[in-house]
């Protein structure tokens, strides 16, 4: 029998981009508040018609405007997939509060762990974000999502994009 698992069951899947959105100028996410989140999930998928390594961060922040963001300072499991045309295996990265990807044209899927323990909880800091550098070609795309592992799981669980 299989395992009782079930996605959107068990973790909120918000968009952080409104689909693909080119990297050309950067990018700052939309925010969402954890709250109620075991772990959390940063799934960004590119497509690079121009090789460029656009640096990705993490940032925590205390409100879901994210006004006050800042970079986050515990390290996290990173994976990433260099070439998604020719392979679907995830490579572990050394674990940091950033990531890099090969300055080279492929689709890529990085992915990012993030547990809401290492943010500044003493700061308020509750609320996740993350940024794009600027890639300065109006040809390469990201699509984010994240994955959000709910300590309540419940059929219509609170919004994470409100306080």
């Amino acid at each position: 029998m299989a395992l009782a698992f079930n996605l959107p069951s068990q973790c909120k899947i918000v968009q952080a981009t409104l689909g693909a959105v080119t990297t050309t100028g950067g990018i700052t996410c939309g925010f969402v508040s954890l709250k109620n989140v075991h772990k959390a999930w940063i799934v960004a998928h590119f497509n690079q018609a121009v090789g460029h390594a656009t640096g990705m961060d993490p940032t925590q922040a205390t409100v879901v405007a994210g006004g006050d963001a800042k970079a986050i300072t515990a390290v996290c499991p990173i994976w990433a997939n260099e070439n998604c045309v020719t392979n679907d295996i995830l490579v572990v990265a050394t674990p940091a509060i950033t990531y890099n990807p090969t300055a080279d044209v492929a689709t890529k899927l990085v992915i990012f762990e993030i547990d809401p323990s290492g943010f500044d909880v003493n700061g308020g800091f509750d609320v996740l974000g993350f940024t794009l550098d600027n890639s300065a070609q109006a040809t390469n795309f990201v699509s984010v999502l994240y994955y959000l592992w709910e300590r309540y799981p419940q059929a219509t669980p609170p919004s994470a994009i409100i306080d």
